[in-house]
């Protein structure tokens, strides 16, 4: 169904994630400029498997229910409509019943009145394994093929959906809408496309909306971002006064979750920005033409699935000695060894983990200064086992030995590390991996996303 009522949308974009914050005075601003949906992205896979595995989400509560209540009332005395996607961080059923248990909690609390469209995005198991069994299951580079052993170790499987589980809601009646797992541009794009508006351009507007004033400088999660749609464009603007956008923000952040700087794939085909342009048309909002949606032969949906893999304990001490640094690599191997020698019935059975901030503790191997000259080192020794004993066990053998361990030139007698805490090791609990990360094929955009309806306030 295709609807061409007015010659723009204009779609407020209240924070990066919900949960993350607004100021009061800029989503004020943005409502004063007539939107006609007010959309936000409440999750992600960016924290990691462990919320989706776990089933917690990585927002606080507290921190949600404020922003929900805001955007909700404002969305129903306006009567504008609202969508929510990725609910409760990761979008699975137990995610989506925390965010709709504060929707709830709100609508009563305000005395709101609307009808509520929920979208499910968890997907069970026997229909995952028909997908498999029929190939419909198919890698999402740079994995590999899923297998049975993986998918059924996974807690449970959310999928990316699209544009069309949205627009299915807003044509049924939805005044809100409380989704799963989403494509995250899908949530800011859905309304547009439903009007008749261009869907590479409604796509590549919602692609900078979902990270609300992330593309503008300077740049934060916590603040509001209009975008407006027309015919053959979008301009993008900041709600707070001390933030501007420009053609360098956008552009950049058109960049952001890219393998490919021309091309990003998502449900049902490809956003291509091959003719993309960025234009500044005063000093705080940018223009941007020329941006196509290039529909797929084969419509595909990412699935997403965590499972546990053992238990974490950490501990995080500092060093200051300069002969310890100099030999910290020596050390750890030494401590290594000591470690698998004081354990050797639980060989395979843990991993050991060093960081060190101030050598390669963000990048790894992949640290392009090889001989840095730090004063200081911030050490995290991290351990993850079978069981949460298993992991404070070796976690707490090492502790001891490298804050003990002897090396040639050592002058101190109390101790190698100094340690912020005590306790000096932290059981950091359960710890997950994604076990599945690939793609569905469908038949139907819209056949593992079930729609169903309440009626809050009466």
């Amino acid at each position: 169904m295709v609807r061409v009522i007015k010659d723009r949308i204009v779609v407020l974009s209240a924070t990066a994630i919900l949960g993350y914050g607004f100021p009061v005075e800029s989503f004020e601003e943005g409502l004063s400029r007539k939107p006609d949906v007010l959309a936000v992205d409440a999750g992600s896979t960016d924290p990691g498997p462990y919320y989706l595995g776990a089933g917690v989400s990585f927002t606080d509560r507290r921190a949600v229910k404020r922003d929900l209540a805001l955007i909700l009332k404002a969305g129903c005395s306006r009567k504008i409509p609202v969508i929510v996607g990725t609910a409760g961080g990761s979008g699975a059923d137990i995610h989506l019943e925390w965010c709709l248990e504060i929707v709830r909690e709100i609508a009563l609390e305000e005395g709101l009145r609307f009808k509520l469209a929920v979208i499910r995005a968890e997907i069970k198991k026997p229909l995952l394994r028909e997908k498999l069994a029929a190939g419909k299951i198919v890698p999402l580079s740079p994995g590999g093929q899923l297998d049975s052993e993986s998918l059924e170790a996974a807690t449970r499987v959310v999928g990316q959906m699209g544009i069309e589980p949205f627009i299915t809601a807003l044509q049924g009646g939805a005044e809100v809408i409380i989704a799963g797992r989403a494509y995250d541009p899908a949530v800011f794009a859905a309304y547009p496309i439903w009007q008749g508006f261009d869907p590479g351009l409604s796509l590549h507007m919602g692609k900078i909306l979902e990270c609300a004033s992330i593309a503008s400088l300077p740049g934060s999660g916590s603040d509001c971002m209009l975008g407006t749609l027309m015919a053959d464009r979008f301009e993008l603007e900041p709600l707070n006064p001390v933030r501007r956008c420009t053609t360098t923000s956008v552009a950049a952040h058109t960049l952001y979750e890219k393998t490919n700087p021309y091309t990003l794939p998502g449900p049902g085909g490809v956003l291509d920005l091959q003719q993309t342009t960025f234009e500044e048309i005063n000093e705080r909002v940018v223009r941007v033409k020329g941006s196509r949606f290039i529909p797929a032969r084969d419509y595909s949906i990412k699935i997403e699935g965590a499972r546990l893999v053992g238990y974490r304990t950490v501990s995080i001490a500092g060093a200051r000695d300069p002969v310890f640094i100099a030999k910290v690599r020596e050390i750890i191997n030494g401590v290594r060894e000591r470690v698998t020698d004081n354990f050797q019935e639980l060989t395979g059975k843990y991993k050991l983990l060093f960081r060190l901030y101030g050598l390669n503790g963000v990048m790894g191997e992949l640290e392009p200064i090889k001989k840095p000259q730090p004063h200081e080192l911030g050490i995290i020794i991290e351990t993850v086992a079978e069981t949460q004993e298993l992991a404070d066990t070796i976690c707490s053998f090492t502790r001891s030995t490298m804050l003990h361990y002897g090396f040639e030139g050592r002058l101190a007698t109390a101790g190698n590390l100094a340690f912020p805490y005590s306790p000096s090791d932290f059981k950091a609990g359960e710890v997950y991996q994604f076990a599945v990360h690939h793609l569905v094929l469908v038949d139907d955009p819209q056949e593992l996303f079930p729609v169903s309806w309440e009626l809050r306030g009466g």
